[in-house]
């Protein structure tokens, strides 16, 4: 077995770049074949949820172009496996460039996407968040937002338009830009998923909610439990569609990503 083989110090890591659940199970897969690994995540909260052993070292903040440029050197990177989320459009870009110019292995995992359970659910499906508030889909309505706190000052206009709900982390900085995009406390819940179908039914059915927003994150951002409550309740569903991303190469299957990782041991520790 590989993990059996001595391996050779040479100072190389792994970038995997975390903040999501399959970055999660990734990790824990490369401490398992004793490769050294550096992670990087945008919170404290979850830096929490990577194994704690000595091959893993946990970034902990955004970087900028200038930023990485030090990182990479410092952490001696020498493949980047990208497991950020879908929408985590800029670290990706900046990644991908890096790879490019230092010619190192890249490789994208992409979250699956979630197929319609059938073909009358009511969802829409939009391209981005322009053309939500260009449409006339939130007027005199009950909304849940369902979008991250990025996104929610976008609706500080219409606060006296409609009705509006939002759904978010229970982190400082998803409360602050919440109130700050004039959400009052009783239309604010945080929530760290997973969310069941029977909770998201009660919070519906509690605020009374006509439709609901969220983004096209896949299972693991809960988003068929969405789907299949959107359609027992018959409540309209509208989807922001992911980012595109000209991703060099990638994959939606956990074992293709481990066995790129597997292979950088290979070129680079035995």
């Amino acid at each position: 077995m590989l993990s059996e083989q001595p391996l050779r110090n040479t100072g190389k890591r792994l970038w995997l770049i975390g903040g999501t659940t399959e970055s999660v199970q990734i990790a824990r897969s490369l401490t398992s074949i004793s490769l050294p690994c550096t992670v990087s995540v945008t919170t404290l909260a979850a830096r929490a949820l990577y194994p704690k052993t000595p091959l893993l070292r946990i970034q902990v903040g955004r970087l900028d172009a200038e930023q990485l440029e030090q990182f990479l050197q410092e952490h001696q990177i020498a493949a980047i496996l990208d497991a950020s989320h879908p929408y985590a459009v800029e670290i990706s870009q900046l990644a991908i460039r890096a790879a490019s110019r230092r010619q190192i292995p890249y490789l994208r995992f992409e979250r699956p996407v979630v197929t319609p359970q059938t073909d009358t659910q009511p969802i829409i499906f939009l391209d981005g968040f322009e053309a939500l508030l260009a449409g006339d889909y939130l007027y005199q309505q009950r909304v849940l937002l369902t979008v991250g706190y990025k996104a929610l000052h976008l609706f500080q206009n219409w606060q006296d338009k409609l009705t509006l709900f939002a759904r978010i982390l229970p982190s400082l900085a998803s409360l602050e830009a919440a109130t700050e995009a004039g959400f009052s406390s009783d239309r604010i819940i945080a929530l760290r998923p997973p969310v069941s179908a029977e909770l998201e039914k009660a919070l519906w059915h509690h605020w009374d909610i006509s439709l609901v927003v969220t983004k096209a994150s896949g299972a693991a951002g809960g988003e068929d439990i969405k789907r299949a409550v959107a359609a027992e309740l018959g409540i309209p569903l509208i989807v922001i569609t992911r980012p595109v991303v000209d991703y060099p190469q990638q994959t939606s299957d956990l074992s293709v990503a481990v066995e790129f990782c597997r292979n950088f041991v290979l070129g680079f520790f035995l």
